[in-house]
């Protein structure tokens, strides 16, 4: 290397400009953990992804005669066919009449009921029921009830989950490749736009966004395909059923996959102008305008496509959807930028050898800001589906969660490399490429003198053909080929000489792998039941079985007013629990045990399968964490929701509900 051209591997007068953007991180985990905490610290019920939260006989249940009809009771709008509710006899024969479910909906509350025939006898009768959740996934379960009293059945309860086996498999390998593609036709073209408009001339930077295209084409075809058999029945035959594919265009996840196939028409224009008239453009004023029209075009085609993932799946319902929708289209934007830009960058790097350093630093720059939407946008978005820190432990979405938020971590470690190997390129010469003797570009930081002696210092020797002859068109033609081929060796040779260069590419190399696996995980939590509903199911199975014998009846009700000192546990005992008169007590315990004061305590009574209620109580303070009510009417045996609103502040409360059996 000659003393121009090679790079500091010292302190040089960028240090400083490389020690700014990791400051700039440290500060940024640090507000995103803090901002973390405390959003999932006061976060508050919600749900996603359907779960049946109860049903009407409840699992496990012996009732004396045989109810005229089943109910279930789910979390979320559920979209249910005819045959989404079956009830099989002990003998695995059909207990339902057939008939469509009923639509039992009653404000907030999502019920369906299925009618039963008249006169079965008694036994164990199994329940088996499959939905669509308001965020495009399949849902599927099985209870039991008996009649008279429990016997033998030979109904095996379904273990398998719905969207699962061969179909469930492809329709997740389409839906990785469908994310696949996007940030690679989505990336690659920001990267162009943004960072190298030479790019746009690059045969290699050309195939990867028309692959990424076509990818993302195709794995839409998939998904449209397979969505009536992984919703349905699993077999894969029936994606060539067009009555299921005309079922599937009318639903929300049917409308999002064909608006993105015509989305994906409109970038295939976009591709065209990009990799054709816009590349061979030469007039710099006329590129300029170009350049703008492409850039807001393509933001809109990128920001629909995103949408058509944010319109159907977890985005699109639970809490503020208003507002987490373009949250995930922000997001999906941001990680196509990052991670589609980091991928044209390594082709860039390995591919085209005259690609210069101030590309990489531009790209440096959109990386950057990328990661800061990522952390604010998934946060807002953790913050939706987890909702408590024992969410984040405790369900199998936080802990995936978890190790997506490692990956991003090692991530922007392993990018940190990358910015300093892109400052050396910078403080070798300004340009990561420099001329060399065929008028080709050649990586900064190479030797000039070694350029210009490679026919005599160990590279081949050009063939020189000024003397074949017009009549041998063939020896001509053979060694303009061998000409040509040792001109590619050369310059690939110079390339690989550049140990900056070199550097780069290993540490975008391993960004790359470890954007795979993010990408897997990511694809893998779009699928995953989130925090908040698998804990509301599990709320719901601990109300259904709440004490159900008469006599005094205790429960415990944890709650979290999400203000100061809003956490603790409300123990209420009614006695005797049965209908007419009853005495209730509640106890209000702080996080540490002990009794805790609060403004105001309330209680409701509910008995749903009788529409009766809410049956207001209010108590009285006895003392210092102990209210009390005397008389407390309960005018029926059933199965009664009690609802206890909890105030700490004047402005912090929340009311928790559990259910439970008197009479």
């Amino acid at each position: 290397m000659t003393a121009a051209t090679a790079p500091h591997f010292g302190p040089t007068p960028s240090t400083p400009a490389i020690r700014r953007p990791l400051a700039a991180a440290a500060v940024l985990a640090a507000l995103v953990g803090m901002v973390f905490g405390l959003l999932l610290g006061g976060a508050g019920p919600a749900s996603a992804h359907a779960a049946l939260t109860g049903s009407d006989p409840q699992d496990g249940a012996v009732v004396a005669t045989a109810p005229k009809e089943v109910t279930l009771t789910f979390s979320e709008q559920v979209a249910l066919g005819d045959d989404s509710i079956r009830i099989l006899d002990p003998d695995g024969k059909r207990a339902d009449t057939g008939a469509a479910p009923r639509d039992l909906q009653s404000g907030s509350t999502v019920k369906y009921g299925v009618s039963l025939h008249a006169g079965l006898p008694d036994g164990t009768y199994t329940v088996a029921w499959q939905a669509v959740s308001a965020d495009s996934h399949p849902v599927s379960g099985a209870f039991t009830f008996s009649v008279g009293a429990p016997s033998k059945t030979t109904v095996a309860l379904p273990t398998d989950q719905a969207g699962g086996g061969l179909v469930g498999t492809l329709y997740d390998i389409a839906r990785y490749a469908a994310y696949a593609g996007f940030i690679l036709l989505a990336g690659g073209s920001a990267f162009v736009l943004a960072c190298w408009q030479r790019g746009a001339g690059a045969r290699p930077l050309q195939r990867l966004v028309v692959r990424g295209w076509m990818t993302l084409t195709v794995a839409t075809l998939a998904m449209l395909l397979l969505r009536n058999p992984y919703t349905g029945s699993g077999k894969l035959a029936d994606a060539f059923d067009l009555d299921g594919l005309k079922a599937v265009l009318d639903t929300k996840p049917g409308a999002a996959l064909v608006s993105r196939l015509l989305l994906l028409g409109a970038s295939a224009l976009f591709i065209a102008v990009l990799f054709g008239a816009y590349a061979k453009r030469e007039d710099e004023r006329e590129k300029k305008d170009l350049t703008f029209g492409l850039a807001i075009g393509g933001t809109v085609i990128a920001a629909g496509i995103a949408g058509t993932w944010a319109l159907a799946e977890h985005a699109s319902t639970g809490i503020q959807p208003g507002i987490a929708m373009p949250v995930d289209v922000l997001h999906l934007l941001a990680v196509a930028a990052w991670l589609g830009g980091l991928t044209t960058l390594l082709v860039a790097l390995y591919r085209t050898p005259d690609m210069d350093a101030t590309a990489v630093r531009r790209f440096s720059g959109i990386a950057f800001g990328s990661v800061v939407v990522l952390a604010a946008t998934g946060i807002y978005q953790s913050w939706r589906q987890v909702g408590t820190w024992s969410a984040l432990t405790g369900t199998g979405y936080g802990q995936l969660l978890l190790v997506k938020v490692g990956l991003v971590a090692v991530l922007v470690g392993i990018a940190w490399f990358s910015r300093r190997w892109t400052a050396r390129l910078v403080t070798g010469g300004g340009d990561a490429s420099t001329e060399t003797r065929d008028g080709e570009t050649a990586p900064a930081g190479t030797a000039a003198a070694g350029a210009s002696t490679t026919e005599t210092s160990g590279s081949a020797e050009v063939p020189d053909i000024s003397g074949v002859t017009a009549e041998d068109p063939a020896r001509a033609a053979q060694l303009a080929r061998q000409q040509a081929a040792v001109a590619t060796a050369e310059k690939k040779r110079i390339r690989d000489a550049d140990p900056d260069r070199s550097g780069l590419r290993r540490s975008v190399l391993a960004e790359v792998g470890v954007a795979v696996a993010l990408l897997a995980v990511t694809t893998v939590l779009t699928s995953t039941e989130p925090a908040r509903t698998e804990e509301a199911a599990a709320r719901a199975s601990t109300a259904a079985s709440a004490p159900a014998t008469a006599g005094p009846v205790e429960m415990k009700l944890p709650f979290d007013t999400g203000g100061e000192n809003g956490r603790g546990t409300v123990r209420m005992e009614i006695t005797p629990a049965r209908t007419g008169a009853n005495e209730l007590h509640l106890w209000v315990d702080g996080s540490d045990g002990k009794p805790m004061d609060v403004p105001e305590v309330k209680v409701a009574f509910t008995l749903e399968s009788k529409d009766i209620g809410p049956l207001p109580v209010v108590p009285a303070r006895l003392t210092e964490g102990h209210w009390t009510a005397d008389g407390v009417q309960i005018p029926m045996a059933g199965n009664w929701k009690v609802a206890v609103t909890v105030r700490t502040s004047d402005i912090d409360q929340t009311t928790i509900d559990k259910n439970m059996k008197i009479g």
